[in-house]
């Protein structure tokens, strides 16, 4: 869990670090270095649930399961 939380702070620190410079503005940063991580993670769920999903076709066609077409 700790290694979880210092990379959180990682990756704040490096959002805001990276808008500041682009920016110039300790608001605009502060704002994206909450709501980019928070994209991110929805972003990494559904990835995730379609990576899945890729996968559990690929276990099926390997076992001889084939969608769309019946097995002769």
């Amino acid at each position: 869990m700790l290694k979880t939380i210092t990379f959180a702070i990682t990756h704040f620190t490096v959002a805001f670090a990276v808008a500041y410079l682009l920016t110039g503005s300790f608001g605009i940063a502060s704002l994206l270095a909450l709501v980019e991580p928070l994209v991110n993670t929805v972003a990494y769920h559904i990835h995730e649930k379609v990576w899945d999903a890729k996968r559990r076709k690929q276990q099926a066609r390997a076992a001889g399961w084939h969608f769309g077409h019946p097995a002769h």
